[in-house]
């Protein structure tokens, strides 16, 4: 039993701290609009760290994008309209999930054309020989002629 009684507490100053991370000052006062923002947070990459969303970055920029984010949402506006507002400024890059297009399309499947063309040419490259044709009397002549002046 005690060791369940410190499980749950520190299942709980875990979570505490999870709630503590986040500044309340910035959070919206609707917890709404404030689950909307945080929804929107986890598919915008903090632009600092790159391979984080900035829900989880504590980079300065990413607080100041998660900002931005609240005044968005509490303006009313749209997840399009949010995330067409913060590519404008800050490019594709900046979607952790980007929106499909050709460029998109040729970096993913790029490589594996590269690889089937590679396989390919591996392929064609290991035909066999045509069978040379048998040589002529002269040549045969030579042939015997070289090699025995090899042996001597």
């Amino acid at each position: 039993m005690d060791g369940l009684r410190r499980a749950a507490i520190a299942l709980f100053a875990v979570i505490m701290l999870g709630a503590a991370a986040g500044d309340p000052a910035d959070r919206l006062t609707d917890p709404a609009k404030e689950a909307h923002a945080r929804a929107l947070f986890r598919d915008v990459r903090c632009l600092v760290c790159q391979s984080q969303s900035i829900d989880e970055s504590d980079a300065s920029l990413a607080r100041d994008l998660r900002q931005l984010v609240r005044a968005q949402v509490a303006q009313g506006r749209s997840d399009a309209q949010i995330r067409a507002y913060l590519v404008s400024r800050y490019g594709q890059f900046v979607l952790l999930t980007p929106k499909p297009s050709l460029g998109n399309a040729i970096l993913w499947v790029g490589p594996l054309l590269v690889i089937l063309a590679g396989a390919a040419a591996l392929l064609v490259g290991r035909r066999p020989a045509a069978d040379p044709a048998g040589l002529d009397a002269q040549e045969e002549a030579a042939l015997e002629k070289l090699s025995r002046e090899e042996t001597i």
